[in-house]
Formats: structure tokens, sequence, C-alpha cells
């Protein structure tokens, strides 16, 4: 990502998520601008035939304990990427999206791949994040959190972001509660993991 990207990332997370940009929850302008600042090998962008179809925003934290309990705003210090530890061991992906008229091209996954290939080069210990259990409005009536997160693992039930995030190697940890305002997660959140296999311990 580039300052001159920042306006055609704003448009993008309006289209990626029109219900929580309804609310007002998107990137800001001058929030991506401080996240260039602050950790530009971070923030990623897909382009196709010259146009940004996908983005995402990146932080290195250090959770103690390693799993524990937390909301979108307690790990990434609010919109700003406040909690930005060089320090720190785990890459926490902000967020990731993808223009609805673009999203069997592949382009989540190969932002997933970039964020990967900088834990490694940078000899992160594992990327972290907190998934949207996107269709679980559907089912809270029936089914508990994990109870959904049991059938999705089972190809019960169709989650695209749980299923799209397993499928790129991240495993499921934990249901986290209140992680964001989310109508269709109801607030729920997966914490998910993927561990560098080239991670080397510090002497």
């Amino acid at each position: 990502m580039r300052q001159a990207d920042i306006p055609k990332v704003v448009e993008l997370q309006k289209a990626a998520f029109p219900v929580m940009a309804a609310e007002g929850v998107y990137w800001k302008p001058e929030q991506l601008k401080v996240h260039l600042q602050i950790f530009p090998q971070g923030q990623f962008v897909a382009e196709y035939n010259k146009k940004i179809i996908g983005s995402c925003s990146s932080l290195i934290v250090r959770l103690d304990p390693e799993y524990k309990d937390h909301t979108w705003k307690d790990a990434c210090g609010d919109s700003f990427l406040k909690n930005h530890d060089p320090k720190g061991d785990s890459l926490y992906g902000a967020d990731v999206s993808s223009h609805p008229n673009h999203r069997r091209l592949g382009v989540a996954t190969k932002l997933y791949s970039a964020r990967q290939a900088l834990a490694i080069k940078l000899n992160l210990r594992r990327i972290i994040a907190g998934g949207r259990l996107f269709n679980y409005c559907d089912f809270a009536k029936e089914l508990s959190p994990i109870e959904y997160v049991v059938k999705v693992k089972r190809h019960e039930i169709k989650e695209p972001v749980l299923t799209f995030q397993l499928r790129n190697h991240f495993k499921f940890v934990k249901i986290l509660p209140n992680y964001m305002k989310d109508p269709r997660s109801l607030n729920y959140a997966t914490f998910i993991e993927w561990k560098n296999p080239h991670f080397e311990e510090k002497s």
C-alpha cells in the first residue's frame, strides 16, 4: 500500500463491508496514513487491471498470555494501530477486504500469502487474528458460537470466512466474545492462528 492508494482503499472498504460501513465502521484516510507511518511493510493492496480490489492491514503485537481474550480494539490499539510493537512475536491481522465484484480471483488468498511471507521474513512466531462468524446470525437461536464452529469444521454449515481461513492453514483456537460490533457475527469472533514453520528462536 502507498499513500496514493488510500482513497481507493477507503472506497473498497465501503464496498466490501456495506453493513458495517453503514455504521461508520471502516478505515478512514487519516487512519490508513498512520498505518503507513507506523508499519508500512504490513499494509498490502491487491491490484487487478489497475484497480485496487483487495487490501489488508496488519501490525505486530505480543499477547500475554499468548491466547488471552481480547477485543479488536484491544489488539489493534483502536483504529490507529497504537498497539504496534516492533519487538512483538505475532503478526496481527487487523482486517482483510476484497471487492464483492472480484471475489473469485483468489484475492484474499494472495493477501494471506503476503502476510505469511512477511511473518517469515521478519521471523515472527505466528500470525493471529479475530475472524468474523459471517453466517452465525442465521443459527444463533439454535447453536452456541462454539457449536456453530464445530459444525463449520465438519462441513455441515457453509461459513465463507472461517472455511477460507482453515483452508489457508489457520487453526481455530477459541471464541472471542464482544470482539467488535458486527451484526452478522453477533459480536463474536474466532481466535485463529498460523504458526510460522520457519521461525527461529532468538538467542
